[in-house]
């Protein structure tokens, strides 16, 4: 009857990436609430738990909203049962955290509520006592539609498209996939409309355009008149460029006198004739957005301008960007017996390097290198924690102490530990900080003077440790209804991913918005990405090559779910070593993803404008110095990309990569398996961190001269 840590549910506790994973997978319409579980109790087992009891028995609620539960675990007898509890949820689509649901997606779905185990709660069977929560989740009503022309005006024999959002009776947007729209014309023989919301004008006069979601109609309004342009200008004098170099483009009308029309809809493509060394190519070789161009691949491109009778040409030769160089090995520390997650390097006070690596499912270890020698990486000791994992490693700026993160720590008191590095070689324990941290602390991210540390992926934390011996909290920062998963601080400014929002930015000391570390002030966020369920590292970057600030946010998507390489539903991650008495274990990890990179110049109006997209792996943690993107691609190895200048399009079509190492070690924890968790420069160095097999240093040199 009474469950023992050698039970089936307690190794599944021990292992909750396969467990939960497959409980947050469960979705669909519910049939009821399972509300009994048979039990053989007596009377006399007041403390066995029998039922779980949740309130409401079934959720119905809009997108946005929230909802209270509360789950009661009872006895044969009906009695309340002293027990904690765990929600598992369809990510993406519903979020539960302190007992509280909100509804993200609209559909139907089911919240799996089941015992949390511990060794002093009983139960009668294998597994934990659950019970279903059924969730509807709706959209709020329409108030309005608002409908808006994407450049210009309308002129006879232009075309212009159109936009409609549709707005909730509480302000906020329906997502444009789910609000389609319903175009019409009021008068087809000036302007028609497809149902993409091109407007066609087709002759002159007044029409009305107007767009219908969910029986709510908005529309614009035209005076169409004659049209009034001679000829068509491109205003560049760029024709020789690099793949990967973003090329303004302009283009302006004129009329009779040589005035310019500046409201004219002017229509921008291009052509595409590849060069020699591409062979036969058609489709998107190049991309023209907002007035940019970029060409992707080498060869003549010709940029095309046109505006009702109109039209003007201008052609680019586009050159390979040859910025690729060699990357040579230097050197390992080799981890074998275990999984390895995070890295720091650094230059401790006594002048030598450093690097400090975490360890992942694997007994609360961090590991200190000495890696002054790449080519002779030295371990110099170990602090181990109470924890399952050490899954973060971070160094404050003045070298002063480092930060780990702990999560499944045996008493479930989490938190982060403090590391004194006055002996850099021989790390000592200054403190163990928990307050608000009880539940896993996933990242965390030291200043000189404080630390923000993720709690249980709900909010940051923020604490003094300017007495590294005698940390406080000082406050924290929680957005509504996100899940964090990190968070990185540059000149005042806290950037952190959360699910499903993207990136969020708050003002921690930077003081434009009256924040504070004892007063954080939320700034914006970028909203979703692409992958936006999957944010999960954020790097900012100020690029003085363009006075830009740009913020790198990452995807961490452990599937290939829904495509053809892949393994069907659910995460893919491998954990194990190849068993050869099983067969089970020791098989590559796969994951997907990729990079969304954001100008966040003006922080409260962030746009996103370009990606790092690798085919057939998936992102994990970012570096950026000196225009360069040092960046973890977890199965797609290490890789250095150039990230100079105006980025546009997909870098890694733009041979803006200049180097790629994959880390296969015979003697790795999973043989042969890269899987490369972060990567960050030092002294003319890089050093990662692979899952597999420990720590490694490379070196990237410059390309030798080309040859004839």
């Amino acid at each position: 009857m009474n469950r023992n840590h050698e039970s089936k549910t307690q190794e599944r506790a021990r292992r909750p990436g396969t467990w939960l994973a497959r409980l947050a997978l469960t979705t669909g319409a519910a049939g009821g609430l399972l509300l009994a579980l048979t039990s053989g109790l007596e009377a006399q087992d007041a403390g066995v738990i029998a039922t779980l009891e949740v309130t409401p028995h079934e959720i119905q609620m809009g997108v946005g909203e929230h909802t209270s539960v509360e789950v009661r675990a009872l006895n044969a007898l009906g009695e309340e049962v002293e027990a904690e509890f765990r929600f598992a949820a369809p990510r993406g689509a519903v979020q539960v955290a302190d007992g509280v649901v909100l509804g993200i997606e609209p559909g139907e779905y089911e919240v799996i509520v089941d015992v949390f185990p511990t060794p002093e709660v009983q139960w009668e069977g294998d597994d934990p006592p659950s019970v279903v929560l059924p969730v509807r989740i709706g959209w709020p009503s329409l108030a309005s539609v608002e409908v808006s022309a994407e450049t210009g005006t309308l002129y006879e024999g232009t075309m212009v498209r159109h936009h409609a959002r549709a707005i909730h009776d509480d302000g906020s947007e329906r997502p444009s996939s789910h609000a389609p729209v319903r175009w019409s014309s009021s008068n087809p023989d000036v302007a028609t409309v497809n149902s993409f919301g091109q407007v066609r004008a087709v002759g002159t006069g007044a029409v009305e355009i107007r767009a219908q979601v969910d029986g709510v109609t908005g529309a614009a309004s035209y005076q169409v008149e004659a049209f009034p342009a001679e000829r068509l200008e491109i205003l560049t004098d760029v024709d020789q460029a690099r793949t990967g170099d973003v090329i303004p483009v302009q283009a302006r009308a004129l009329d009779a006198q040589g005035n310019e029309i500046d409201d004219l809809p002017i229509t921008l493509s291009h052509t595409f004739i590849p060069a020699d060394s591409v062979g036969h190519h058609s489709g998107g070789s190049g991309l023209i957005r907002d007035g940019q161009f970029v060409g992707e691949l080498p060869g003549e491109y010709t940029i095309l301008a046109s505006a009702g009778r109109v039209s003007a040409h201008h052609t680019i030769q586009v050159e390979h960007r040859g910025v690729i160089e060699p990357v040579e090995f230097r050197g390992q520390g080799r981890v074998g017996d275990q999984h390895t997650s995070d890295l720091w390097v650094w230059e401790g006070v006594d002048g030598r390097d450093y690097a400090i690596t975490g360890t992942w499912g694997s007994g609360g270890w961090a590991l200190i290198w000495d890696v002054t020698d790449p080519t002779n990486i030295v371990k110099t000791d170990s602090v181990q924690v109470d924890a399952r994992t050490v899954n973060d490693v971070k160094v404050s700026p003045d070298g002063r102490y480092a930060s780990m993160t702990r999560e499944g720590a045996s008493d479930r008191r989490n938190g982060v530990v403090i590391l004194d590095l006055a002996d850099p070689a021989h790390p000592v324990i200054a403190a163990e900080f928990d307050e608000d941290l009880a539940g896993g602390v996933h990242n965390a991210f030291p200043t000189n003077d404080y630390l923000f540390a993720l709690s249980g992926g709900e909010k940051y934390v923020i604490i003094d440790v300017s007495d590294i011996y005698n940390p406080r909290r000082v406050s924290q920062f929680q957005y509504p209804g996100a899940r964090i998963h990190d968070v990185w601080v540059k000149d005042g400014i806290a950037y952190s991913a959360q699910r499903p929002y993207g990136g969020i930015m708050v003002d921690v000391g930077d003081g434009r918005w009256g924040g504070s570390p004892e007063n954080p002030v939320f700034i914006s966020k970028t909203g979703a990405t692409p992958e936006g369920g999957g944010a999960h590292t954020v790097y900012p970057y100020y690029q003085e090559s363009t006075g830009r600030m740009l913020l790198f946010l990452a995807d961490e998507i452990l599937s290939r779910e829904g495509q053809a390489l892949g393994e069907g539903m659910g995460r893919t991650l491998v954990t194990d070593p190849y068993d050869p008495e099983t067969g089970e274990g020791g098989r590559p990890s796969m994951s997907s993803g990729y990079m969304h990179i954001w100008d966040v110049t003006d922080h409260e109006n962030p746009k996103m404008i370009a990606r790092y997209h690798v085919p057939e792996a998936g992102t994990h943690n970012t570096w950026v110095e000196d225009d360069v993107l040092y960046q973890g691609y977890w199965e797609g190895g290490m890789r250095v990309v150039d990230v100079s200048g105006d980025l546009l399009g997909n870098l890694y079509t733009q041979n803006r990569e200049i180097a790629v190492f994959k880390s296969q070690d015979p003697a790795g924890y999973i043989a042969n398996a890269p899987f490369v968790w972060s990567a960050m420069p030092h002294k003319g160095h890089v050093f990662f961190s692979d899952f597999n097999s420990g720590l490694w240093a490379v070196e990237v040199t410059p390309q030798d001269a080309v040859i004839p």
